[in-house]
C-alpha cells in the first residue's frame, strides 16, 4: 500500500505540525489525557485495537503503550514529555469539508426500579436471545449492508422489530426487563447515550451499558423536528428538544417512532464513580479526555489535541483545546474529522453535553515510528 492510499481510504490528508504550532498546547493538562491513554494501553495489552482505514497500525503504538505502563503518576511536565517523545501531531484535512465538526454526550443518571410499579412504567431491555450479529456471511440476500443484527426465527435471519413494535410490545412477556423508568423520553435519552446510572428506590445505585442494537438506522430526535419545522437547526440541542416534548406530551410518540433504532442493554460495574462507562475501547470513559470516533477510520488509543474556539461548555479560558484520547464510538459519528466528547455522569454533564455543535480542528498524534509515512 503506497504512502498516500491510507489517507485516500480515510478521506482525508494529513499535514505534519510541530507541537509548538497546536494552540494552547503548552497550557494543557496532559496528566489528565496520560492516564485516559494509560486505560488503553493495559486494556491493548489484553488485546490489540484494530487498526482503522486511516493506517495507524495497533503495532506502532507499543512502544507508547510500553511506556505508559511503566509510569503511573508522570509529572505535568513528564506527560508532556512523554507525548512529544512517542508521538508526532499531524493536522486532519477531511477532503470533503473544511474543518472537523464535535457533538457532545455523557451518562445520564436517572431514578429507576427493579420492577414495575404505578410509577416506573418504562422498562430498559437485555439483549433478547433471538439477536443475532449480522456480517457478510450471515446476512440474507436483499438485507441492507448497514444491518449488524438481525432476528433469528426457526434458523431464518430478517429484520428485528423497531422501535415503534417494540414499544408496542414486541418483547412483552420474555422477561427481559433490566430495569423500568418513570419518563420515556429519558429512557430515550439513555439509548442515545448508550448507558445510564440508575439510582434504585433503596438507593443502591446500578450501571447499565450498550449491549446491542436492533440494527436499524439511527435518525435523531432533533433531525425530525427541524424536518417538520417544529425547531430551527441553530436552535437543536438536548435541552430543547426535551422542552418541546415537556411542552408536547402528546407527540412523544410521533417523534420517537420516526427513529427505528433501540439500544439493548446489559449491567456494569461502577468501580470508579469519578469514570464514566466502559464503552467500545473496553476501558472507563474519562471526562473531558475519552472522545468517540468513527471507528471503521481510527485506531483506538489514538491521541487527538482537538480544537474548537467557540467551544466554552467545558469552561475552558478561550475556547476548547485539549488532548483527548479515542476510546469510543458512535453511529452519528462519520468521518475523519469527527468527535463526541465525553463530558462525564449526571445533570450537570448532561447539561455541558447537550449545547455542544461546534466546528473543531483535529491534531492526531501519530506514533513516531509511523510519522514518516504520513510526512
Amino acid at each position: 500500500m503506497g504512502s498516500g492510499a491510507p489517507q485516500v481510504l480515510a478521506g482525508a490528508d494529513l499535514q505534519p505540525e510541530t507541537f509548538g504550532s497546536l494552540p494552547g498546547w503548552a497550557g494543557d493538562d496532559h496528566t489528565a489525557a496520560y492516564a485516559a491513554f494509560r486505560r488503553s494501553a493495559f486494556r491493548a495489552r489484553e488485546k490489540p485495537y484494530r487498526t482503522g482505514l486511516l493506517g495507524i497500525e495497533a503495532a506502532a503504538f507499543g512502544p507508547a503503550f510500553q511506556g505508559a505502563r511503566a509510569v503511573s503518576d508522570p509529572s505535568p511536565a513528564g506527560a508532556r514529555a512523554f507525548f512529544e517523545t512517542h508521538f508526532r501531531p499531524f493536522r486532519v484535512r477531511p477532503h470533503e469539508a473544511g474543518a472537523g465538526f464535535v457533538t457532545g454526550f455523557y451518562e445520564p443518571v436517572a431514578h429507576a426500579s427493579p420492577v414495575r410499579t404505578a410509577r416506573f412504567t418504562v422498562p430498559l431491555y437485555r439483549r433478547p436471545d433471538d439477536l443475532v450479529d449480522l456480517d457478510d456471511v450471515n446476512r440474507p440476500a436483499g438485507m441492507d449492508a448497514g444491518f449488524a443484527f438481525g432476528r433469528r426465527v426457526d434458523g431464518r435471519i430478517g429484520e428485528y422489530p423497531d422501535r415503534a413494535a417494540i414499544e408496542r410490545g414486541a418483547l412483552a412477556g420474555r422477561g427481559l426487563e433490566l430495569a423500568w423508568l418513570a419518563d420515556k423520553v429519558d429512557v430515550f435519552f439513555i439509548h442515545v447515550q448508550g448507558a445510564a446510572r440508575l439510582v434504585m428506590p433503596d438507593g443502591a445505585v446500578r450501571r447499565v451499558t450498550y449491549a446491542a442494537k436492533t440494527g436499524h438506522p439511527f435518525t435523531g430526535a432533533g433531525r425530525v423536528l427541524v424536518d417538520r419545522g417544529e425547531l430551527a437547526a441553530a436552535d437543536v440541542t438536548m435541552q430543547s428538544i426535551r422542552a418541546w416534548f415537556r411542552a408536547h406530551p402528546d407527540r412523544v410518540d410521533e417523534i420517537l417512532w420516526r427513529n427505528r433504532s433501540f439500544i439493548f442493554f446489559r449491567e456494569a460495574a461502577v468501580d470508579d464513580p469519578a469514570l464514566g462507562p466502559v464503552a467500545a475501547a473496553k476501558v472507563p470513559l474519562t471526562p473531558g479526555r475519552s472522545v468517540a470516533v468513527d471507528r471503521l477510520i481510527h485506531t483506538f488509543g489514538t491521541p487527538f489535541y482537538v480544537v474548537a474556539p467557540t467551544l466554552t461548555a467545558f469552561g475552558d479560558d478561550g475556547g476548547f483545546a485539549r488532548l483527548m484520547i479515542a476510546q469510543d464510538t458512535g453511529s452519528a459519528i462519520v468521518g475523519p474529522a469527527r468527535g463526541d466528547l465525553f463530558a462525564g455522569s449526571g445533570d450537570a454533564a448532561g447539561e455541558i453535553a447537550g449545547v455542544v455543535r461546534d466546528a473543531a480542528d483535529f491534531h492526531i498524534l501519530v506514533p513516531a515510528g509511523l510519522a514518516g509515512r504520513f510526512a
